[in-house]
C-alpha cells in the first residue's frame, strides 16, 4: 500500500466524512471522533479541506451513508478538488468501490489510514512485518477493482483474457506473501518469548506504560529512565516497545516497558498483528495507565484503554492511573477519573517532572505488597547469595555467627523460589553424607 505522501510532495488535500451509526455503543462522540480522524490524516501527511457528518438512522449497505449525503459530497468535491476522501469507519470492499465510482476519487477508510501511519512509523523488523501483514490482509478482499479495465474483454470462448488470470496471479502472490510473513513473525515471536522467559528468570518486576496515543508515555519513559525514546506530538510516534531498567527510591530495580499507543476503533487486524508487542502488557507486574488531561475526552479514553486491555487479556494486571500534563490544566477532576481496576491515582507532569517522585514511591509500595519475608541461614563462604539478595531484594536484617550468615529479606515470590532452589542445592550433599 502506498503512503499518503512522502516528504517531497505537497500535502494531499483530504475531505473527511464521519457518520454516527444507529444504536452504536458510543464511547466517543461523532465530532471528537472526527477531530481524531483529522489528527490521523495530518499525521499521515494530508491537509484536511472539509469535514462532513451524518447521523444515520439506517445504514445504506451499498455506500454506508445515505444517497443524499453522497450527492452533497459529490457536488462539494467539484469545488474543493481534493485528492482523496477519508471515511471515519471501516468500509466493506463493495462500499469502498461504490464510493470511489461515485466520487471519482480514492476513498480511504479509517483502518487503511491507521495502517498507512503505522507503515510510515514502524522501525523494527518485527514492526514492519506486522504492518505489512495487516496491510496485505486488508488488501486481499479489495483486489478486484485494480483490474476492472482488463475484465471488459467480454465473455464467451476465446475472450477469457488476462483479466481474471492477472487477478488470480495477484491474489496467489498476496496469499503466498501473507503465509511467508506469518512464518517470519512466528520466528520473531519465538525469539521474543525466549527473551521474555530470560527476563522472567531475572526476578525484576516489569512495569508497562499504557495509554491512549499521544498521552505522553514516551516523555514519561525518558523522564524515568533517560531512555532517549523518540518524543513527538504526533499520533503513534512509538510503535516498537522499549524496555529499560529503573531504580526505585526504596532501592528496588524494575524493568519499564513503553508500549504502542492505543486509539478508539483500532483496526482489529492491527490488534491481531501487534499481539506479540502487547504481550509485554499482559506479562507485566504493574501497568501505569497514562491519561492525557489536556484532552477534553480523557474520561472516554480511559474506557477505550480499559476495553482494549480486556481484549488482549490484560484486564487483571494491577494498574495505577497516571493523569499526565497537570502543568497545562488548572486542576485534576478526580471524580471523573473512573477506572475499573486502578490501585490509586498519581497525577504528574512527565514534561516538568512534577509528581514523578510520588509516582515512584507508589510503584514501590504496590510492588512491595506482593513481596514475602524470606529468612535463610547459609555458610559465610556463600557470601554471593547475600549479594544476590541485596541486589534483587531488600535486606531487613543480617547477623553473622562464626561461620554462618542469618538473613531476613523482603523479596519477590520469584526470587524466593530461586533462593530456595539454590539453598536446597547447597544442602543436598550434606544430607547424603549423614
Amino acid at each position: 500500500m502506498k503512503h499518503l505522501h512522502s516528504n517531497h510532495h505537497p500535502k494531499e488535500k483530504a475531505v473527511l466524512v464521519g457518520v454516527e451509526l444507529p444504536a452504536r455503543d458510543h464511547k466517543v462522540a461523532l465530532e471528537y471522533s472526527l477531530e481524531e480522524l483529522e489528527r490521523l490524516a495530518e499525521t499521515a501527511g494530508a491537509k484536511v479541506v472539509r469535514k462532513f457528518t451524518q447521523r444515520l438512522r439506517t445504514v445504506t449497505p451499498a455506500t454506508l451513508m445515505g444517497r443524499g449525503k453522497v450527492e452533497e459530497i459529490q457536488s462539494a468535491l467539484k469545488e474543493l478538488q481534493p485528492d482523496l476522501v477519508i471515511v471515519d469507519e471501516d468500509l466493506t470492499p463493495a462500499q469502498q468501490r461504490n464510493l470511489e465510482s461515485a466520487f471519482k476519487l480514492r476513498v480511504v477508510d479509517r483502518s487503511q489510514l491507521i495502517l498507512d501511519i503505522f507503515a510510515q512509523r514502524a522501525r523494527s523488523n518485527e514492526g514492519k512485518l506486522q504492518v505489512e501483514l495487516a496491510q496485505l490482509e486488508y488488501l486481499l478482499p479489495r483486489l478486484t477493482r485494480q483490474w476492472t479495465h482488463l475484465s471488459r474483454l467480454g465473455g464467451g470462448i476465446g475472450t477469457r483474457g488476462p483479466g481474471e488470470t492477472q487477478l488470480e496471479v495477484d491474489r496467489r502472490r498476496i496469499r503466498e506473501r501473507i503465509s511467508h510473513l506469518k512464518r517470519r513473525l512466528r520466528t520473531v515471536e519465538r525469539t521474543r518469548t525466549l527473551q521474555r522467559k530470560e527476563r522472567e528468570e531475572v526476578p525484576f518486576a516489569t512495569v508497562a506504560l499504557v495509554g491512549y496515543t499521544n498521552a505522553g508515555k514516551s516523555t514519561l519513559m525518558n523522564a524515568l529512565t533517560r531512555a532517549g525514546v523518540l518524543v513527538e506530538d504526533k499520533l503513534f510516534a512509538t510503535l516498537d516497545p522499549t524496555t529499560r531498567a529503573l531504580r526505585l527510591p526504596n532501592g528496588d530495580k524494575v524493568m519499564v516497558a513503553d508500549t504502542v499507543g492505543f486509539i478508539n476503533k483500532i483496526p482489529h487486524s492491527l490488534v491481531e498483528a501487534f499481539r506479540s508487542t502487547l504481550e509485554e502488557v499482559r506479562s507485566a507486574d504493574l501497568l501505569l495507565h497514562l491519561v492525557d488531561m489536556a484532552n477534553p475526552l480523557f474520561a472516554e479514553q480511559i474506557q477505550v484503554i480499559e476495553s482494549v486491555l480486556e481484549e488482549i487479556g490484560a484486564g487483571e494486571v494491577p494498574s495505577v492511573l497516571v493523569p499526565n500534563k497537570i502543568d497545562v490544566v488548572a486542576s485534576v477532576p478526580l471524580p471523573r477519573l473512573k477506572s475499573r481496576s486502578a490501585e490509586g491515582v498519581c497525577p504528574i507532569s512527565a514534561w516538568t517532572g512534577a509528581g514523578i517522585d510520588g509516582l515512584l514511591e507508589r510503584i514501590g509500595a504496590i510492588l512491595d505488597q506482593g513481596k514475602e519475608r524470606f529468612q535463610a541461614t547459609f555458610p559465610a563462604s556463600r557470601v554471593g547469595l547475600l549479594s544476590l539478595l541485596r541486589e534483587r531484594g531488600r535486606i531487613v536484617e543480617e547477623t553473622y555467627d562464626s561461620d554462618e550468615i542469618h538473613v531476613t529479606a523482603l523479596v519477590s515470590p520469584k526470587l524466593a523460589g530461586q533462593m530456595r532452589k539454590l539453598l536446597r542445592a547447597l544442602s543436598a550433599p550434606v544430607h547424603s553424607l549423614s
